[in-house]
């Protein structure tokens, strides 16, 4: 594959599942500066994977693997750097982001954000319409247990809801 090959093929695959890389870029980072770091280091590893993707799944599917897989990556590396600075700077990045127009959807993100990795991206490929078959594939867990984590994440969700 040359590399103008590669590159239309990623762009094609931006333009088409830019949805899911917001989506994960959002949930695992506050910060608008984070988010970009995150949204390029994804689209970098997205790029790089175009040679190796071989149609045995829905490019949904691999984009997502491969998204939350550097998401996942990436949050440990920012968490163990937040843990090493204990300076008022540190402390200013974790406080959550200024309310925006659509609260709903702001507190929505913050809640997705509170959840842990696993919950986090099966919080996302639910609110997308992925079957909990494809769940349980993308995550590396059972279909059965991508149905309790789910349904503790609704009810999670429900409570917290309650004390808005």
């Amino acid at each position: 594959m040359t590399n103008s090959q590669q590159q239309q093929i990623f762009e094609s695959w931006l333009q088409e599942h830019k949805g899911i890389f917001f989506k994960i870029v959002r949930s695992y980072s506050a910060v608008p500066q984070d988010q970009e770091d995150l949204f390029q280091e994804i689209a970098v590893n997205v790029w790089k994977s175009v040679p190796n993707f071989r149609n045995n799944c829905a490019v949904s599917t691999w984009i997502y693997r491969i998204a939350l897989n550097r998401a996942v990556k990436w949050s440990l590396k920012v968490r163990k750097q937040q843990e090493r600075e204990s300076d008022e700077e540190a402390i200013k990045v974790l406080q959550p982001v200024e309310e925006k127009p659509d609260e709903r959807l702001a507190w929505l993100y913050e809640q997705i954000q509170k959840l842990d990795e696993v919950d986090r991206s099966l919080c996302l490929l639910m609110l997308d319409g992925f079957s909990y078959k494809e769940m349980a594939s993308i995550v590396g867990i059972s279909e059965s247990y991508v149905g309790v984590k789910i349904n503790r994440i609704k009810k999670h969700l429900t409570e917290q809801s309650k004390k808005m």
